[in-house]
């Protein structure tokens, strides 16, 4: 399920956007929440839930925290969040490479660059997608909503952040997942822990602290190796 984020202090762009977004999503029969936001304040006093959003759609130009701010403060929590800057003013487009911002929307051309900004979008995700033939069915999942993946004994749980945290299972050894996910960033921290890079906070005092709260052990003997391929990657961002 796509979640999405609409934070903008006009409500005839908030509205026009949950609009075209809705029309975008159910025709393409795809799932989907979306949440409005008045202000920067508004969305960041969410604090670490933010993370949850797939994609935010971000009014540049607001009173007190304005979304360049904003998108900033995302950045801080995690990196996996689609930024689409929205504006009624051209001069701001070279604030939004700052940040990493997917999109730059014009408000006079939402109705046809919000479709296209969407497309760009779905197309980066889908290539983040894996299956896997759990207990519960066959689930495609992109691969930044897994957080983790825990061993116990002969099967695997995935703990997967979608509109809420779920557990899928799956009767496979940890090897093979760290296979399959190979490249998408996925770090063995633990004989028993496959985490995924872009929802560790940080690495200290033998703990793996994540980005939706709870941590994780790191062993004294792994500790350096897990240490140093986190900052490598985090450098390469």
């Amino acid at each position: 399920m796509l979640q999405i984020a609409i934070c903008d202090d006009e409500k005839f762009y908030r509205d026009r956007i949950q609009t075209l977004l809705a029309g975008y999503l159910e025709k393409r029969q795809l799932e989907y929440t979306i949440t409005r936001f008045f202000s920067g304040e508004d969305f960041l006093s969410r604090g670490e839930n933010i993370v949850q959003y797939d994609i935010v759609f971000l009014d540049i130009s607001m009173n007190a925290i304005d979304g360049i701010e904003t998108a900033l403060q995302i950045h801080a929590f995690q990196s996996r969040t689609e930024i689409v800057f929205v504006t009624a003013f051209i001069n701001y487009v070279l604030e939004g490479y700052k940040v990493n911002a997917v999109r730059y929307i014009l408000k006079d051309t939402l109705d046809t660059a919000v479709e296209e900004c969407m497309d760009a979008i779905l197309r980066k995700r889908q290539l983040r997608q894996v299956s896997f033939s759990f207990l519960e069915g066959e689930q495609r999942l992109y691969t930044d909503n897994i957080l983790y993946i825990e061993s116990r004994k002969h099967k695997a749980v995935f703990f997967c952040l979608e509109s809420k945290l779920i557990n899928l299972t799956i009767y496979d050894k940890l090897d093979h997942i760290e296979k399959k996910l190979e490249g998408h960033g996925f770090l063995r921290i633990h004989k028993s822990y496959l985490v995924n890079m872009k929802h560790i906070q940080r690495i200290s005092n033998y703990k793996a602290e994540l980005d939706v709260g709870g941590e994780l052990s790191v062993p004294r003997r792994r500790y350096q190796a897990v240490k140093e391929a986190f900052v490598a990657y985090k450098g390469a961002l």
